[in-house]
């Protein structure tokens, strides 16, 4: 099959209307997506007191930064995230940006549930080992291990695109940002409620073990999930990969798609080509970009809100950070229920994706602003809180993007037999971008308070230039076909 700039993208024009979605299937597919951010996202309300009093800055809060972005590494990518995070950092996406390519492209070729279930015990066996460390670099370890051993968000998405045609495809990805707030409302709350158990409930959490493992409860609880999801995965989910399905039902879809397919148009197209094809690579960049610059402020977010109010934070402990992310999650979620769709079918995806980008900017404002504030109020007051309204209601507008850029990238894929190929490219590219992102600008914001840096601002400086690049790349992006209804 030749593939070139004018290769079209994923059609199915058979469907005369809105093909139903797969419910049960696509549910399934959902639980795996929503061990991801409960995997990762429960560890940020702590993560900054854990660094504190693992004591490696020596002393210095002004350098927790420089290690939150290595050890807060099991971020997946949207998170939103959500996304995604969740969601959802940097050497956890090190590891998958190494493997993830591999998982994919391996999918195409042994099945889609073997990889996910790989995925899924390697996040439960993570979860446990970061609760049982007590140490800097162990702690890291267990996240890379993470990262290596999962390869399910590509997997994922290759799924859903191959459950859905191009009439409800739009709105099975829109369900991922509402399942991701859905994690990321629930998991930093037991994240940060759970932490230290023996402070909290003495009765209970009395034994020696508690207090040497203070982070331990929210870890199994997590540990507990993806092992829950590795069962129901393994035995209810269905291959979804054609060339695995039964010979009876890969017949019928051949003959739907017009006749009997050669060998060449049911395998996956080379590596090289797609990296060669226009159509492919800027729907990857686009989501690599989109990737980089949400990394950054989510990792960004809490870091700030836990800053001490003497150095340009917010001062915020875990549980109250905790509340505000689950809080977050709650609205983004209702906020991606109503209206991500439904924008989706009114104004298209390109129209979508242009503007929810640009809500990236009063993102950008609102922080040094509250700085601003804080240090004139020195205090939380009413008017911090509109800017984290303001802030978190941006937020929920960029998670809009993902939806789209998941579209992007499947319609984008030259044949459903190259799915997990496309969508490991795409995730390689995105999981490298947050891999750079999180140390970069937990670095950077760190350097430029400890050097007062443009007041402290040069890390948003950075982050306005990268979202310049965004909105260029996000206007290079093809209109999509409508299919008759």
């Amino acid at each position: 099959m030749a593939v070139d700039e004018s290769t079209p993208l994923l059609e199915n024009s058979q469907a005369e209307g809105k093909t139903p979605l797969p419910k049960t299937q696509l549910g399934l597919t959902l639980l795996v997506l929503f061990s991801e951010p409960i995997s990762a996202q429960y560890i940020f309300p702590f993560i900054n007191q854990l660094i504190r009093e693992l004591g490696v800055t020596g002393g210095d809060d002004r350098k927790i930064g420089y290690y939150a972005g290595l050890i807060v590494s099991g971020l997946p990518e949207i998170l939103p995230f959500f996304v995604v995070a969740f969601d959802r950092e940097s050497l956890f996406f090190v590891a998958q940006a190494l493997t993830a390519l591999y998982w994919s492209r391996l999918s195409d070729y042994i099945g889609r549930k073997p990889v996910l279930l790989v995925g899924l015990a390697g996040l439960s066996a993570s979860n446990l080992c970061f609760g049982l460390s007590r140490e800097f670099w162990p702690l890291v370890a267990s996240r890379c291990i993470a990262g290596a051993l999962n390869g399910n968000i590509g997997v994922m998405k290759s799924i859903i695109g191959e459950i859905t045609d191009n009439t409800n495809m739009a709105r099975a990805f829109a369900l991922i940002p509402i399942v991701f707030s859905v994690g990321a409302s629930i998991a930093p709350l037991y994240g940060g409620g759970l932490a230290k158990p023996h402070d909290n409930w003495p009765e209970l959490f009395s034994g020696l073990f508690w207090v040497q493992y203070p982070y331990f409860l929210p870890c199994v609880v997590s540990a507990l999930f993806a092992a829950f999801s590795f069962f129901i995965t393994a035995l209810f989910l269905e291959e979804s990969l054609p060339s695995k399905r039964r010979g009876k039902e890969l017949q019928l879809e051949r003959g739907a798609q017009g006749g009997t397919p050669s060998d060449k148009d049911v395998s996956p197209v080379p590596i090289r080509t797609l990296l060669r094809t226009y159509s492919v690579m800027i729907p990857t960049a686009n989501y690599g970009i989109l990737g980089l610059v949400d990394i950054g402020f989510f990792a960004l977010v809490p870091l700030f809100y836990a800053t001490p109010v003497e150095i340009g934070g917010l001062g915020l402990s875990p549980f109250a950070i905790g509340v505000c992310m689950t809080t977050f999650g709650i609205g983004n979620g209702l906020f991606q229920m109503l209206f991500t769709a439904r924008a989706i079918e009114r104004f298209g995806e390109r129209k979508v994706f242009c503007w929810a980008v640009l809500a990236f900017f009063p993102i950008v404002a609102t922080f040094p602003i509250m700085s601003w504030v804080i240090q004139l109020q020195k205090e939380v007051g009413l008017a911090i809180w509109v800017l984290v309204f303001v802030q978190m209601l941006s937020w929920a507008v960029i998670d809009m993007a993902y939806a789209v850029i998941f579209v992007f990238v499947t319609r984008a894929a030259p044949n459903k037999y190259s799915l997990g190929t496309m969508n490991g490219l795409s995730q390689t590219t995105t999981s490298i971008a947050r891999a750079m992102g999180p140390a970069t600008f937990t670095s950077l914001f760190a350097f430029s308070k400890e050097y007062n840096l443009l007041g402290g601002n040069l890390v948003y400086v950075l982050l306005l230039i990268l979202l310049c690049l965004l909105v260029f790349l996000s206007r290079r992006l093809p209109e999509l076909r409508k299919d008759k209804q």
